[in-house]
C-alpha cells in the first residue's frame, strides 16, 4: 500500500545549550540559508523542517530549538522524549556556556530516549580573537562523553550542514539497523541492506 509521504524518513532533531550560543542562528543557517547578527531569545520552543537526501533516501528534518534560559528549562525536557538526535551547543567565545555542557549532557541522559544519537557543536568559530575555548578542548569534551564533535560557524556557514547531515546519517543508519534485528517486514529488510551496506559518510 503506498503512501503519499515526500518522504523516507522522519527525523526528529533537538538544539540544546545555553541561552546566547548560537542555536537559532545554527538553526536558520541550516533551514533558510540566512544569518542575523541580532541577539533572538526564543520563547519556549520553535522548529524548522527541512528535507535531506541521504544514501538516495528522502529524510525529512524536524528540527526543534530550544530556549536555554532557565525559566523555560520544564518545557525544553518534554521535548527531549521525542528527539531521535541532539545537537548540544556551546559558544567558543563563552567558557560558561562550554562548562556548562556536562549538565546539558546529564539533563538528556535523564530525559531523552535511551540511544539516541547526540554531537556536540562549538559555534561562532569564526571568532578566533575572542576564542576561549580551544579545538581541542572541544575534542576532550566530546572523547569524554563518547559523541561526534565539530566546530562551526553559523556566520560563515562552516561545518553547518555537516552538522546536520552527520547528525542525520547516523540516525538514519541506528533506525535501518534496528528494523534488521526486528523481526523482516516486507519492504523494510531491503531498506536497511542498500542503506547499511556503506558505512561511509560523505565529507
Amino acid at each position: 500500500m503506498s503512501s503519499n509521504r515526500n518522504y523516507d524518513f522522519l527525523i526528529k532533531l533537538l538544539l540544546i545549550g545555553d541561552s546566547g550560543v548560537g542555536k537559532s542562528c545554527c538553526l536558520l543557517r541550516f533551514s533558510e540559508d540566512s544569518f542575523t547578527p541580532s541577539f533572538i531569545t526564543t520563547i519556549g520552543i520553535d522548529f524548522k523542517i527541512r528535507t535531506i537526501e541521504l544514501d538516495g533516501k528522502r529524510v525529512k528534518l524536524q528540527i526543534w530549538d530550544t530556549a536555554g534560559q532557565e525559566r523555560f528549562r520544564t518545557i525544553t525536557t518534554a521535548y527531549y522524549r521525542g528527539a531521535m538526535g541532539i545537537l548540544l551547543v556551546y559558544d567558543v567565545t563563552d567558557e560558561r556556556s562550554f562548562n556548562n555542557i556536562r549538565t546539558w549532557f546529564a539533563n538528556v541522559e535523564q530525559h531523552a530516549t535511551e540511544g539516541v544519537n547526540k554531537i556536540l557543536i562549538g559555534n561562532k568559530c569564526d571568532w578566533e580573537e575572542k576564542r576561549a575555548v580551544t579545538t581541542e578542548q572541544g575534542q576532550e569534551l566530546a572523547d569524554e562523553l563518547g559523541i561526534p564533535f565539530l566546530e562551526v560557524s553559523a556566520k560563515t556557514n562552516q561545518n553547518i550542514e555537516e552538522a546536520f547531515y552527520s547528525l542525520a546519517a547516523d540516525i538514519k543508519k541506528r533506525i535501518i539497523d534496528t528494523s534488521k534485528s526486528e523481526p523482516a517486514q516486507g519492504a523494510s529488510v531491503n531498506v536497511g541492506e542498500q542503506g547499511a551496506s556503506t558505512g561511509s559518510k560523505c565529507c
